[in-house]
């Protein structure tokens, strides 16, 4: 006796329709679950926390140094030195210790990568626009949420001489 004759149904087979499934019904779930936080393409998003939303442009949880060059069209005659909140694509969130009026254009510098001896810096330019505003919890300080009208990025990696040479 084989193997293959163990097996027996004991019931009679069914006249089901043709149109019936064959096996267990086909469960789809989403990519994206609210209970997920959404990801960042090709950012290590396990290594910085993301906001549980549902934005456009997910935000990453990053307390980079920016300073504050200009609102209004006017320069800062002390440039104010404060820190991202959180950063998108798009804007930044961040706390002032001045109100600055509703979308007024301002200019920012963000220092995304901060090297020792200053070789290998990647500070991010913009010029912005203030996109919502409210007190913070510091008493005296405001949140300032700002949307990137337009980024430029500067690198200050030593370029040896032997590459600079004339063609």
């Amino acid at each position: 006796m084989s193997a293959t004759n163990l097996a027996v149904s004991s019931k009679a087979p069914s006249k089901q329709p043709a149109s019936a499934p064959i096996g267990p019904a086909l469960c789809c779930k989403p990519l994206l679950r609210p209970e997920l936080p959404r990801r960042f393409i090709r950012v290590p998003t396990h290594a910085v926390g993301v906001h549980p939303e549902h934005r456009e442009y997910p935000r990453a949880i990053l307390q980079l140094p920016l300073k504050l060059e200009s609102i209004n069209g006017v320069d800062e005659d002390f440039p104010i030195t404060l820190v991202t909140r959180d950063i998108s694509s798009t804007g930044v969130y961040f706390l002032c210790p001045k109100p600055l009026p509703m979308d007024s254009p301002i200019e920012l510098q963000i220092v995304l990568v901060s090297r020792p001896l200053g070789q290998g810096n990647v500070v991010m330019t913009s010029h912005a626009h203030v996109r919502r505003i409210h007190p913070a919890a510091v008493p005296g300080w405001y949140g300032i949420a700002a949307n990137f009208d337009d980024v430029s990025f500067d690198r200050d990696d030593f370029i040896p001489s032997r590459f600079l040479g004339t063609y």
